[in-house]
């Protein structure tokens, strides 16, 4: 009986060091998966086809609308991109309430152009096949047009940018306003797609869930879907990608 206590006891001491170890040094870990958290991008809806995209070193605003009001709580922002010159996309009102000096604003020169140089010390014109570098993150802009014949007038080719950020060892596709073209279709190894679904200006439901099911994206956010008429159906859109592939992971965040 008393080797048994002995023995209990050294256990307990062993356990009892061990714990304080894991404490007071650093590179003795319980698990990864605070790492893990701390890595990936966090999400934040704001409104339409307006976002935040948070890191531990950057905050990133994608067309940002609605006035300062919209970011009451979020951080301030590092990095400003903005897919159109349309009003959902580019609003000159909203920039100017959020004190851009500092911050590098990228967008198409039909934006940029629209853009009073004062807004910021670093504006930065890409167009369809550029590429930018800020700080670590790599910026690809990519072309996001209209395909149907009566939905031409609104978004021609290359005149507004979608964007691929690859971000820590995340590539994230942003669509702006598109249908689903073959620039689109033709993505690899995305983590997470925001797709546009909304007549009569992008795409109905059905051509997002089939670009999608093509393209095959870890993570896919449907947005911007306030329709001329109605919302679209994101429900419907998460059905039809599920039904074929459920490995894709369908968020249905709260836009509106």
């Amino acid at each position: 009986m008393k080797f048994l206590k002995y023995t209990l006891l050294l256990a307990l001491v062993a356990t009892l060091f061990a714990c304080k170890n894991e404490k007071d040094n650093p590179d003795v870990a319980i698990s990864n998966d605070n790492s893990t958290i701390e890595e990936q991008v966090k999400v934040i809806p704001i409104t339409h086809g307006t976002l935040v995209l948070e890191t531990n070193n950057e905050v990133i605003y994608i067309d940002p609308t609605g006035g300062s009001e919209a970011f009451m709580g979020q951080k301030s922002p590092t990095l400003v991109l903005i897919t159109d010159i349309h009003g959902d996309h580019l609003s000159k009102s909203t920039l100017e309430a959020l004190n851009l000096d500092n911050v590098t604003i990228v967008a198409p020169k039909a934006v940029t152009d629209k853009i009073p140089s004062i807004l910021s010390k670093t504006i930065v014109t890409v167009n369809n096949g550029d590429s930018y570098e800020h700080n670590s993150i790599n910026i690809e802009a990519i072309p996001m047009y209209n395909l149907r014949e009566e939905a031409l007038k609104y978004h021609s080719k290359g005149r507004g940018n979608g964007y691929v950020l690859s971000i820590n060892d995340e590539r994230i596709y942003i669509s702006g306003d598109t249908e689903d073209i073959p620039e689109m279709r033709n993505l690899k190894n995305i983590d997470k797609a925001f797709v546009c679904m909304n007549l009569p200006w992008t795409m109905k439901v059905e051509s997002a869930a089939d670009a999608v099911l093509e393209f095959k994206p870890k993570q896919v956010y449907p947005y911007h879907y306030r329709g001329s008429e109605t919302m679209s159906d994101v429900n419907l859109f998460k059905d039809l990608v599920n039904k074929k592939n459920d490995a894709i992971e369908v968020h249905l965040l709260k836009w509106y």
